[in-house]
C-alpha cells in the first residue's frame, strides 16, 4: 500500500466523505459514456449522504475508506455488504463488493488490490461462501483488474442509469471460510 495513504474503517459521520468520493469517482468514469444530466440524476440519489448512512448504520455492511496523507482527504472507499444479485445460485452466505472507487490519482499503485484483499478477508471472517460484484460490462481494464484478483464471469444484470440501461458483468470468487484455514 503506497506510504501517501491510509485505509480504515469507515464510522458513522463518514457518510460527507463517502458521498463525495462516489459522486467523484462515478463522473470520472462515465462522463462521457453517460449524459452528464443523468449522472448528476444518478449521483443525487445513488451517492447521496443519507445511502451511506443507512449503510454505515446495518451491521451487515462493512465500509472503508482511503485517505491521502498529509491531511487525510477522502480519495477512495469500499462497501462490502451481502449479496444483490441475480445470480440463480445466489446464497445468503455470498457477500458483494457494492462499490469500490478510486480517484484516478490513486489507482494503479496497489490500493485497488489491497482493497480487494480486506473484502476477501472479510468476507472470509464473516463466512462467506463467495465475494461477488457487478462491473460496467464495458469496463475492460475494471473487468481485467477483477480477473487478475480471482474473479471469474458468473451472469449479467441490467441497471438504468437516467432512463437508460446499461449491461453490468457479474463476477464472482470463492471464500475459503477462515474457519477451515490453518
Amino acid at each position: 500500500m503506497p506510504s501517501d495513504t491510509n485505509i480504515r474503517r469507515c464510522v458513522a459521520g463518514d457518510e460527507a466523505a463517502l458521498a463525495l468520493v462516489g459522486q467523484a469517482t462515478f463522473l470520472q468514469t462515465f462522463a462521457g459514456v453517460l449524459a452528464g444530466d443523468a449522472i448528476v440524476a444518478h449521483c443525487a440519489d445513488a451517492h447521496a449522504p443519507a445511502r451511506y448512512r443507512a449503510w454505515l448504520a446495518d451491521p451487515a455492511c462493512a465500509l472503508w475508506l482511503v485517505e491521502a496523507e498529509p491531511g487525510r482527504a477522502p480519495v477512495g472507499y469500499m462497501v462490502v455488504s451481502p449479496a444483490d444479485l441475480p445470480l440463480p445460485d445466489a446464497t445468503p452466505g455470498d457477500l458483494e463488493i457494492k462499490r469500490i472507487y478510486l480517484l484516478d490519482r490513486w489507482r494503479g499503485g496497489g490500493l485497488g488490490g489491497h482493497l480487494v484483499s480486506l473484502a476477501k478477508a472479510h468476507a472470509a471472517d464473516c463466512g462467506a461462501r463467495r465475494l461477488l460484484l457487478g462491473v460496467y460490462a464495458h469496463n475492460a481494464a475494471a473487468i481485467g483488474f477483477y480477473q487478475r484478483a480471482g474473479f471469474q464471469a458468473l451472469g449479467t444484470r441490467r441497471f438504468s442509469v437516467g432512463g437508460q440501461d446499461y449491461d453490468d458483468t457479474i463476477m464472482g470468487v470463492a471464500i475459503a471460510s477462515s474457519a477451515l484455514t490453518p
